[in-house]
């Protein structure tokens, strides 16, 4: 329990594990100075971090809401702001934040924020969050200020507006997201949730599968003759297709795949943006895979190859120009190799590499609900 004082408003930032409590430890170290500037009138803030799966097994808006609340009452918080890393909608629309005024808290999901300069973003949603919930504290009112309507906040991200309310709902001020530019705000948010770049060191199997195809296929005469003979299209055209055949492949073979079991439009939607970071996910983490291949295959060519054998196997002498073609449809070369090689992975394995611990769990779900 934490006490307050009448010049002192104690602020709790309720965040899921992983990412988002990383997100809120970051935050806490500067948020109650930024608080207090901004406030004025001499107030005083404390920002305490509780790291807690407050949105286990639901996504509903209501019960997250409830949960909420609960933890508030039970705690004596001033204010609470709970942070997630998972998409929430509310009537068919993207969530940003929902705030209850009456009851001192909000929930705020990251992902709307987008996957770019999150943290910056996340600290000014919070900022204009808690500014609004102490307004009415100070004020007594159950109603959002007028002044502290988070329309600052709102103003520099243009896709973020006010939403719909449910006469039922405890919240009485939300922000969401809608449109293109909204989706594809949402779908970065979940990819950086994701943290694409973590399938590299997951995928330990089909790495090694793809490091020796490429190391064999350097020292192919017939790989020499190919790569002199590819034009700089068709190298773009081998890469695409070698990443895209890849990604296709770990989405398939490891059922990541996701099949809405409700038939509304809605749930549909749903279906679709989740398919769609898992498709961005892991394409991210195959091009990342593909550009460690090309090096390596670059480094191992400058050590293995010989000018004269080169030049007598494609009549090309061996310069800069060859090193790079040769490395770079190897690199796709391996690439396939490598996708022959996930099949080797657990389905367990690549799901951990590619999803986010929140993911996993809203996963595994969904399956539960399914069946």
């Amino acid at each position: 329990m934490w006490e307050s004082s009448q010049d002192v408003t104690v602020v709790t930032l309720l965040a899921d594990p992983d990412a988002p409590t990383e997100v809120a430890q970051r935050m806490a170290r500067v948020l109650a100075d930024r608080l207090a500037e901004q406030s004025g009138q001499g107030r005083r803030f404390e920002v305490e971090v509780l790291s807690e799966p407050f949105t286990a097994r639901t996504e509903d808006l209501s019960t997250l809401t409830r949960r909420i609340m609960d933890r508030r009452r039970a705690e004596h918080w001033d204010i609470v702001v709970a942070l997630t890393d998972l998409p929430l909608h509310a009537h068919g629309l993207k969530l940003v934040v929902d705030l209850s005024h009456e009851h001192g808290l909000a929930l705020l999901s990251l992902p709307a924020l987008g996957g770019l300069r999150l943290r910056a973003r996340a600290l000014r949603a919070v900022e204009e969050v808690v500014l609004s919930l102490t307004g009415a504290r100070v004020t007594g009112s159950e109603e959002p200020p007028r002044h502290k309507s988070l329309g600052r906040f709102a103003g520099r991200l243009a896709a973020i507006h006010p939403g719909p309310i449910g006469e039922e709902e405890t919240v009485d001020l939300r922000y969401v997201v809608s449109g293109l530019r909204g989706y594809l705000t949402v779908l970065g948010g979940m990819v950086r949730a994701n943290r694409p770049w973590r399938l590299v060191p997951g995928l330990s199997k089909a790495l090694a599968a793809a490091l020796a195809t490429g190391a064999v296929a350097t020292v192919n005469s017939t790989i020499w003759s190919l790569s002199e003979a590819l034009t700089t299209p068709r190298l773009v055209i081998a890469t695409i297709g070698s990443i895209a055949l890849m990604t296709g492949w770990l989405v398939i073979d490891a059922q990541l795949w996701h099949r809405s079991a409700e038939a509304s439009p809605e749930a549909r939607k749903r279906a679709a943006l989740y398919n769609a970071s898992t498709v961005v996910t892991v394409g991210i983490g195959v091009l990342v895979c593909y550009a460690g291949l090309l090096v390596i295959n670059l480094i191992w060519a400058l050590f293995i190859l010989n000018d004269r054998v080169f030049a007598s196997m494609t009549r090309t002498p061996l310069h800069g120009t060859q090193y790079w073609a040769l490395s770079w449809f190897v690199a796709s070369v391996a690439t396939v190799g490598g996708a022959l090689g996930s099949g080797l992975e657990s389905d367990e394995a690549v799901r951990a590499a590619a999803y986010s611990k929140r993911e996993q769990e809203r996963r595994r779900m969904l399956e539960d609900e399914g069946e």
